[in-house]
């Protein structure tokens, strides 16, 4: 059998799709082909396909790389939900959790393994590897390798140092928001082989990109969603606000819920199956909802402040409209956005000297000594972590988030493990203790009717669920199982839902602690420019699809759909024709202060209107200043 033949069959068994979508194919040829390949595909594009499908296709077993805890763990379910064997090890996990899906890993029939970068390059996972029948390394969320990129991991630099381990083996990288430098980066910092990018144009002809200017923000989002019917995402910036605006909605009949990583895995899951299912309409969410949610009818997205970045945006924005029938992505933004994103990008970057503070805390909050502490990993609480050392949440998270980059620690996203139990002690032992002690015999009975294997292995569980089960408040299922444990009867671990924080090097003293200041204003820098550029998206009269794809390197025509377009805004200029009007005014008044009048002498007739809506977006971007009618250069 030919590969395009089993490579189809292979998505028909599993998926019961007939075809590809547009690229998928190529992609997966290439990788088939044995080549080292960087696959470009807009959000919903289908990447996941492009390394599962030669995964289930090939002997042996693909091995996956993922920032992200909760997207490896809804891929897996995914898969495991249409027949594939499939794991994933993170941090977190028991050492022996990790020692037997391992184990199955090379001796089992196990076809992925979803694993998150830190966990990479342990020993334990260098031994192992050695061992395994590896066919494709994937590289999921690539861009995390670049520091060109705006969400750079340094653990995902490591990962090259497996292909001295696997050198024979091909890698499959895959984004969905990689600039021109970034698409470099990416494949020099994997040590492709050979150049080899495979791209599906960003372009989304069936999303109509809107963006208004708009200080009732609250009074235009209403009129949108009801004037739009169907499935939609409103983006916000914080959990406080998210349920803010979900009430508003709700308040107004509007079907609204709200979701953030600040919520318990049970309550998430159902409001997430809620929101699939098309039970509640619109779902109002910080940027911790949407990787990995693969619902193809939203019809709008809409973003109620400035996002930091293009990228975060573009990625946001394309969940819409994923089955390419008509969708929009709104954006609403106000003079006072701006501000508010200057001020985080000062937060974002505190002094060195606050660094150091906040790891000083870290050291003692945890009680570790100088020398101690490496590859430690413990619960994080960061609001009780401020509380205690009366530190300023936004500018420990920024501080967290710099040392995490300066490779001294790193910090997870919330890893949900549920409950175990197993008993510890034989049946006889059991039975006597139910005589004995008859206010728990009913306990322990539903725990056997629902928990088989539990006096042999560790049973996992949901609390809420036995709490269901015993018809029982669930603080006082805890006790009765806290109760158990100290009874020597059950080994019970609780369900717990935190960050995880892991020390990559041993704690060292303030002095000692080492932040590359070039590295530090090189991110800084970047920092800057990109929220400039999603500043300069919202701000100037260009059609937005035009302006989107030229950030991501790609030309392209007006789109026709957009605010721009439709001539919500007067002017219209493309973003080559901006550039040279920025570049010759910006000439002309570094020679000296001109009037409006003066400067129109050095531009067409014809071309007054584009003059002047270039004039007032660089007043606003603070290039330029005018004061009594005369124009200034801003150096």
């Amino acid at each position: 059998m030919d590969h395009q033949t089993g490579i189809r069959n292979t998505l028909k068994q599993y998926w019961g799709y007939e075809h590809f979508r547009p690229s998928q194919e190529e992609i997966i040829s290439s990788v088939l082909e044995g080549k080292d390949t960087l696959a470009l595909l807009p959000t919903g594009g289908g990447k996941s396909i492009c390394f599962q499908v030669p995964a289930l296709y090939q002997e042996g077993i693909c091995l996956v790389i993922s920032p992200l805890i909760a997207l490896m763990k809804d891929q897996v379910a995914n898969l495991v939900k249409r027949g594939v064997s499939a794991v994933a090890i993170y941090s977190g996990m028991r050492h022996t959790d990790i020692d037997r899906i391992l184990d199955n890993c090379i001796y089992g029939d196990v076809k992925l393994l979803y694993v998150s970068p830190e966990r990479l390059t342990t020993e334990l996972m260098n031994v192992r590897l050695r061992q395994m029948p590896v066919n494709l390394i994937a590289v999921d969320e690539a861009h995390c390798i670049s520091q060109w990129g705006y969400d750079f991991r340094p653990s995902y630099l490591k990962i090259a140092e497996i292909r001295t381990i696997l050198p024979e083996v091909p890698i499959i990288a895959l984004t969905a928001t990689a600039t021109p430098e970034v698409v470099q980066d990416i494949q020099e910092k994997l040590l492709f082989k050979k150049e080899n990018v495979l791209q599906k144009s960003f372009s989304r002809s069936n999303l109509a990109y809107v963006v208004f200017q708009e200080e009732d923000k609250l009074r235009r989002m209403r009129e949108i969603l009801n004037s739009v019917p169907g499935s939609g995402i409103v983006y916000v910036r914080s959990r406080k606000r998210s349920q803010e605006i979900a009430v508003h909605l709700a308040k107004n009949n509007i079907s609204a819920v709200y979701y953030h990583a600040g919520l318990d895995t049970e309550r998430r899951t159902a409001i997430q199956e809620a929101w699939i299912d098309n039970k509640v309409r619109i779902i109002v969410a910080t940027n911790a909802f949407g990787m990995g949610i693969d619902k193809p009818d939203v019809r709008i997205v809409l973003h109620l402040a400035l996002p930091e970045s293009l990228e975060a945006y573009f990625q946001e924005a394309g969940r819409a409209g994923r089955d390419e029938k008509k969708a929009y992505a709104v954006l609403l933004h106000m003079d006072e956005d701006r501000k508010k994103l200057e001020h985080y990008y000062q937060t974002a970057f505190p002094p060195i000297a606050e660094i150091k503070k906040v790891y000083q805390s870290l050291a003692a909050y945890f009680q570790l000594a100088v020398g101690s502490g490496l590859g430690d990993s413990f619960d994080f609480d960061l609001t009780e972590f401020v509380e205690i050392y009366k530190l300023n949440i936004m500018t420990t998270y920024s501080s967290l988030k710099i040392l995490e980059q300066s490779e001294w620690l790193v910090l997870t996203e919330s890893v949900f493990r549920p409950a175990s139990i197993r008993f510890i002690v034989n049946k006889e032992e059991l039975y006597d203790y139910t005589l004995r002690n008859r206010k728990m015999e009913y306990v322990i009975k539903k725990i056997l009717q629902n928990f088989q294997g539990a006096f042999n292995n560790d049973v996992t569980f949901f609390e809420g669920k036995l709490a269901r089960i015993l018809n029982m408040e669930l603080p006082d299922v805890r006790k009765a199982l806290e109760l158990l444990v100290q009874n020597a009867v059950i080994d019970y671990r609780p369900q717990r839902e935190k960050p995880q924080l892991i020390f990559t090097q041993e704690i060292v003293s303030a002095r000692n602690l080492l932040i590359d200041k070039k590295i530090y204003d090189f991110r800084k820098k970047r920092y800057y420019q990109k929220m400039k550029a999603a500043i300069a998206y919202a701000e100037r009269p260009i059609c937005r699809n035009q302006q989107l794809l030229d950030y991501f390197g790609e030309t392209a025509k007006k789109c026709g759909i957009c605010d721009v377009c439709l001539g919500r805004t007067t002017v219209d200029i493309t973003p080559n024709d901006y550039q040279l009007y920025k570049e010759k005014i910006i000439d002309l008044l570094k020679s000296a202060p001109q009037t409006i009048e003066q400067l129109t002498t050095h531009f067409a007739t014809n071309r007054k209107e584009e003059l002047l809506a270039v004039l007032d977006f660089l007043e606003n971007e603070q290039f330029i200043i005018v004061k009594d009618g005369i124009i200034h250069w801003k150096p």
